[in-house]
């Protein structure tokens, strides 16, 4: 058997789209004997364009939205219109799965200017995340953990033959983070707040604290700190990672990230 699992980082800027960056949005493709899954995790503000740098969005297997905040998940919008009314590449009665917290529909009917066009199960099927239940994508085997931010929010871990990649969400430290990045290969962090700046608890990591995650989980390989906002200094968040951590990296857009057996 071989096995590669590839993760492109279409956008990672926290909270907003940055001069540099979209808003959250992954590519997650795994290939196991010449057959390719590929699926999203997250499409925040202002990542659909970048997206299709990398896919075609109609080769896309599956979207995963860690939690309902604009910058995790409002491109669905414009995805919605491409599936729906491109004149050549209508999926006619396929639906794209779409797995994410409960009112997922409804936050998206909202923001398409808050009318009925956009029906319950047109373009998108939307399937609940329950945490700890395992969903089996392609090659894929994806357990969500439920984190602890403000609303409703999920961690992903992604477990193929190739290895093991994992992402926090938006998160601040919970037990949830010792199972999601246990002997992780690649773990991507939330580490949004600053020591000493970003006092308020339950919503986002620092550095420090997504490098004490890594560390309390055990064997975790690789760890890379992302949705970092644009007005903080990314080389800030690697030394103070680093005081814990010392090959921390700090994810950008277009970086990929590959494992293989």
């Amino acid at each position: 058997m071989t096995a590669t699992l590839t993760v492109t980082v279409v956008g990672c800027s926290g909270s907003y789209p940055g001069p540099h960056s979209p808003a959250s949005c992954y590519l997650l493709e795994s290939t196991v004997n010449g057959e390719t899954t590929r699926v999203v995790l997250d499409l925040g503000s202002g990542s659909l364009g970048h997206l299709q740098r990398y896919v075609d969005p109609f080769d896309i297997d599956a979207i995963l939205v860690t939690h309902l905040h604009p910058d995790h998940f409002m491109d669905l919008t414009g995805l919605y219109v491409l599936r729906k009314y491109h004149p050549e590449r209508s999926p006619g009665p396929t639906r794209l799965p779409v797995y994410a917290p409960k009112g997922m529909f409804k936050r998206l009917q909202l923001a398409y200017y808050g009318t009925a066009e956009m029906k319950q199960g047109e373009q998108f099927d939307h399937r609940r995340v329950i945490d700890g239940e395992v969903i089996e994508i392609g090659s894929l085997r994806v357990t969500p953990r439920q984190v602890e931010h403000p609303i409703e929010a999920y961690g992903y871990r992604f477990e193929s033959p190739a290895g093991t990649v994992a992402f926090t969400g938006d998160t601040d430290t919970c037990p949830a983070l010792t199972p999601l990045l246990e002997n992780a290969d690649i773990a991507l962090a939330d580490g949004a707040f600053v020591t000493g700046r970003d006092e308020i608890r339950g919503i986002h990591l620092t550095p420090r604290r997504a490098a004490e995650a890594a560390i309390a989980a055990g064997g975790v390989k690789r760890l890379i700190l992302t949705h970092i906002p644009p007005w903080n200094d990314p080389q800030a968040c690697l030394r103070e990672a680093a005081e814990l951590w010392p090959d921390v990296e700090v994810s950008h857009a277009g970086a990929r990230y590959s494992l293989s057996s």
